[in-house]
Order: structure tokens, then sequence, then C-alpha cells
């Protein structure tokens, strides 16, 4: 039988060491062999011929020495993202979205238990922090994250919690349990979320979930925007009515997708 280079998990070493490395290498910018070997603790040799395997691949540059990510990943993640119903359905009601409103709008799906970035838009208005495409967070952290939460089956919401904890990020982070659990219920009960500093201060941000006609929760579309903006009043009186307006459409379309 041959022989490979698994471990007592059942995982092939060198595989995970090789995606640790990309990670070590979209941290840097820009990375040599020298500094690769000291970050993930192996012999500069290793270190080398890892980094050239993977320019081999052509998912990672080499200039002169130096090595950098490259555009191969986008190319992936954009096949990836296309091949989502919902993103399909929903790319143009977000960018309609974003412009009526001026502020940015986002939306999210569940991936493995966190909150992944789908697509976002940017109103005339927006303040941001350029968070990319792609990115994934802790669900209870933002706005889209708990509107989905919200909307899982308990089972679901408790492995994800037993899975990946609730981490502190801000001041404003829930923490506890059974904290979030009462937030959960509120959400469900008025059919959106609120994300109050929770990730980033002096932002906020409203949630929507997106579900199917059995449902269960396809994702969710969010806006962002500074706290000094986004108060109580214009988050009741306009924004919810707003998204929600997107989210309808959004649901009748993905029904006859």
């Amino acid at each position: 039988m041959a022989q490979t280079d698994a471990d007592k998990t059942g995982q092939l070493s060198s595989v995970r060491r090789a995606f640790n490395i990309l990670e070590s290498i979209d941290e840097s910018d820009g990375i040599g062999a020298s500094e690769l070997a000291s970050k993930e603790n192996i012999p500069k040799s290793t270190a080398y011929i890892y980094l050239k395997t993977l320019s081999k691949t052509g998912f990672v540059t080499n200039n002169e020495g130096t090595y950098r990510l490259s555009l191969r990943f986008l190319e992936f993640g954009g096949r990836v993202r296309q091949k989502r119903e919902l993103f399909q359905v929903a790319k143009e009601e977000v960018e309609a979205l974003s412009e009526r409103t001026g502020e940015v709008a986002s939306l999210g799906v569940e991936e493995d238990g966190q909150r992944a970035l789908l697509y976002k838009s940017e109103g005339a208005d927006a303040i941001y922090d350029k968070i990319p495409t792609g990115e994934r967070t802790n669900l209870h952290w933002t706005a889209l994250g708990k509107a989905i939460l919200a909307f899982l089956p308990p089972e679901r919401v408790d492995s994800i919690i037993e899975t990946h904890g609730l981490p502190k990020l801000t001041e404003k982070t829930i923490t506890k349990r059974s904290e979030l659990l009462d937030e959960l219920k509120i959400i469900r009960n008025r059919n959106y979320s609120i994300e109050d500093e929770e990730r980033r201060t002096g932002m906020r941000s409203i949630g929507v979930p997106i579900r199917a006609d059995s449902g269960s929760v396809l994702g969710s579309i969010s806006l962002t925007g500074p706290m000094s903006k986004f108060d109580d009043d214009l988050i009741k009186s306009e924004l919810v009515g707003e998204i929600q307006n997107a989210v309808n459409v959004i649901e009748i379309k993905y029904q006859h997708y």
C-alpha cells in the first residue's frame, strides 16, 4: 500500500502546512524564505521548497525572492461566487439598495459556522473600512451573521457556538451564550438584527434575513454606517424598510430562478 504523510487525525500534514504558508504569505506584504522559515518554525530549505512549489502552481508570485499571493485566487473566488444562485439573484438588488441609501449594502451567507461576505456595494455617502469580499468572521460579530443565526435550527446554533465560541472583538461584543440567545429571539420577533459597535467601534449595521419558501435561511443583507448617522429613528423609519423591500424582491427572484 502506498505510504502517505497522513497524521493521526487522517489529515495530510503537507497539505495543511501548505495552506498555513499561504495564510502567512497573505498576512505579510511579501515574504522571503528566511522570514517564512522563522514564522512557520521550519528549515529555510523547506520554506524555499514550499514557496517554489506554490510559485510553480501559479498561486504565488515570485519577484526576486519576495513571494506574494497571485490573482489566481481572485479567479477561483469569482467562479465560486458565480455558481451561487443567491448571488445571481441578489447582486442587482444589493447595488440598488446602496444606490438608494448612499450607504454600504452587503450580502452574507453562512459557511462552516461563519459569516462569509458574498458581495458588497458602496453608495455615494458610504463610510466603510474596505472589508474584502469573501471575508469570513464569527456570526455573532455582525448584523449579517446574527440575522442568519436567528433563523438557523437551535441545534445548529449550539453546534456553531461549541465550535467557534463567542470571542470578544470590542467592548460591546456579545460573549455570553444566554445573552446571544436572548438577542436571537428579539431578532426573530422583529425580523431584523442590529450590530451595535460589536465588531467595529463607531459603526452600526442592520441586517435582514433572506429566506426560502420552506422558511430556511439562505443568507442576509445589511446596511452599514457610522453611529452618528445610523440612529434608532433612521433605522426604524427608513433603513429597515429599505432592506426588507430588497429582500422581498430577492426572495421572489430566488423562487423562480
